[in-house]
């Protein structure tokens, strides 16, 4: 982490219109993880490695839909980083690549902001790409796309046919996810404030939130992050050392330190992109009967009836520019880490927390009625 540096107007340009570029994984079973994805998410596999694993000793899928790039990549070189990477942590997000319009000058003004360097510069299939260090020992790669090298192109990847970004089969084998809203970085104990200042000052990223969360004797800290450009938004959450251990603890534990814990992905309609991705298998949360008895004591829902929301689980928040809808999917992930969000935005843009008290309640309320108290 680094100490704030004033950068020139010219200097700060080299971030101004970042946009999240693809999400790069390592993982131990390459097929494992493309089916988990495809089968259960609707996407689909639009590029791979270029006549097996080449120099960089990792075998890769690229799979996407909309606006969504995910990079699969399964280490078969002993000692790379990907496989040290999977020893680990297991499967998890590795990288998350940045998209700008000159990948050289955001490299050089990172580092000379204080990123630690991974991988200079280097053009190759069309694109130029460049690596900093981020969280832990997640990295951050910068991606410059110019001269027609596509959308999706990556690099040392041959593409296998899907159809331009936007213009996927209708109906509803993409189950309506769109983009990635944000993600949920888990962050040791202590640790959070020098992480905002490092996407501060090394990436000209602005703090937009903080929430101090205390749920029973757990407390949680929550910092949002996010680009000038408002297209990268990283959720920061720490626990609090000092009170009870929680959920967040146990992830900093089984995960060996710091990362993303899920990643939100977006939608347009919940109500049909939950039940469409429950059809696939996907198993979500479970979500109280008392939160939706307590529902209309906080808010009256848009958009969808208590009874949809309640028949899928789906939770619902509002703040002053309007509300939103998320649901969790239970983890699949062998140590219970990484798992995955669905949001849809009715004009919020805050990230549900104050569901977190509403479950909390909703709790207490079941275990404190009676069993044959239903009033």
């Amino acid at each position: 982490m680094s100490g704030r540096l004033e950068a020139a107007p010219a200097a700060a340009a080299a971030f101004s219109d970042m946009v999240l570029d693809h999400v790069g994984f390592y993982v131990a079973d390459l097929a494992r993880a493309a089916d988990w994805l495809t089968g259960g998410y609707g996407l689909t596999v639009y590029a791979r490695s270029k006549g097996g694993p080449g120099p960089v000793g990792v075998r890769s899928l690229a799979l996407g839909r909309g606006g969504i790039r995910l990079l699969l990549s399964e280490p078969v070189a002993a000692g790379h980083l990907g496989a040290e990477y999977v020893e680990r942590h297991g499967d998890g997000v590795a990288d998350i690549a940045l998209g700008v319009a000159d990948a050289g000058a955001a490299f050089a003004e990172a580092v000379r902001r204080g990123a630690r360097p991974v991988s200079a510069p280097v053009a190759r299939d069309g694109l130029v790409v460049a690596t900093i260090a981020g969280i832990g020992d997640m990295t951050h790669t910068f991606v410059e796309r110019a001269g027609g090298s596509g959308e999706r192109a990556l690099p040392g990847l041959s593409p296998v046919g899907l159809a331009p970004v936007g213009q996927e089969a209708s109906g509803d084998a993409g189950c309506g996810l769109t983009e990635i809203d944000h993600f949920a970085i888990c962050v040791e104990p202590g640790q959070i404030d020098a992480t905002v200042l490092f996407y501060r000052t090394v990436l000209d990223f602005e703090l937009v939130f903080t929430e101090r969360i205390e749920v029973d004797a757990q407390v949680m800290i929550t910092k949002v992050v996010q680009s000038r450009s408002r297209a990268v938004t990283l959720t920061l959450i720490e626990p609090d050392q000092s009170k009870a251990t929680g959920h967040l603890d146990e992830f900093l534990k089984s995960h060996n330190g710091p990362g993303v814990q899920h990643i939100a992905f977006a939608t347009d309609d919940i109500v049909r992109s939950v039940g469409s991705l429950a059809s696939r298998g996907v198993d979500f949360l479970p979500t109280p009967e008392a939160y939706y008895r307590l529902l209309l004591e906080r808010l009256t829902p848009l958009g969808h009836s208590v009874g949809e929301l309640e028949r899928l689980n789906i939770l619902i928040d509002e703040d002053h520019d309007g509300q939103l809808f998320q649901i969790f999917t239970r983890s699949v992930h062998p140590r219970g880490t990484l798992f995955l969000e669905v949001i849809e935005r009715m004009g919020a843009r805050s990230f549900g927390s104050g569901n977190i008290k509403a479950l909390y309640q909703a709790v207490e309320y079941e275990q404190g009625r009676g069993a044959g108290d239903v009033s």
